[in-house]
């Protein structure tokens, strides 16, 4: 049997158990009102974390470290000077949305590089239980009208960056702009 996608990863369904998280990973996907979209890696980014959100995470070239502690708010210890992983998540979010907006300003060419994107990215308990995320995305050009940045953001979120693909219909993102 041909190896199967499952969140990314390529796992043989004839190995896995019948109750396996693959197997129902599996029906979850085949459910999906939206299919899956399969991509061309340019490149890879590989991160190991140990201890969970009290514990550290380092990229495997080395890139990225960071001591990890859950917030106080959380019930966590909030250690001075650690991270969590919303506040990677955000930082990745903002990069990558500033980039697609970059690119999206360059094909309507309109210089969007001075743009300012900050992300913010909640975390919390779910109805349905377990946790979930919000992200509200702030994008900030004076030097941009606010109809123009307003098109450009729109086209860069529902188009091109790929965090904005992978949070749609799994978490709720809005996105504010302002223009000059």
């Amino acid at each position: 049997m041909a190896p199967s996608r499952v969140h990314g990863s390529l796992q043989d369904a004839s190995t896995a158990p019948a109750g396996s998280l693959y197997n129902g990973a599996r029906k979850l996907l085949a459910n999906r009102e939206t299919p899956m979209d399969a991509i061309k890696p340019l490149f890879t980014a590989t991160a190991t974390a140990t201890g969970g959100r009290n514990g550290h995470t380092e990229a495997a070239d080395g890139t990225v470290k960071a001591d990890l502690s859950v917030p106080k708010a959380m019930g966590g210890p909030g250690k001075p000077g650690t991270s969590t992983p919303e506040h990677l998540f955000a930082a990745g979010y903002a990069a990558c949305f500033g980039g697609a907006l970059d690119f999206v300003g360059k094909q309507h060419k309109k210089d969007a590089s001075k743009a300012r994107v900050t992300a913010e990215v909640s975390i919390g308990p779910r109805d349905l239980g377990g946790f979930g995320l919000a992200v509200k995305l702030r994008v900030e050009d004076p030097s941009l009208p606010q109809a123009e940045l307003a098109a450009l953001a729109k086209e860069a979120h529902e188009k091109i960056c790929p965090y904005s693909h992978a949070t749609r219909n799994n978490v709720p993102v809005d996105v504010e702009v302002k223009g000059g």
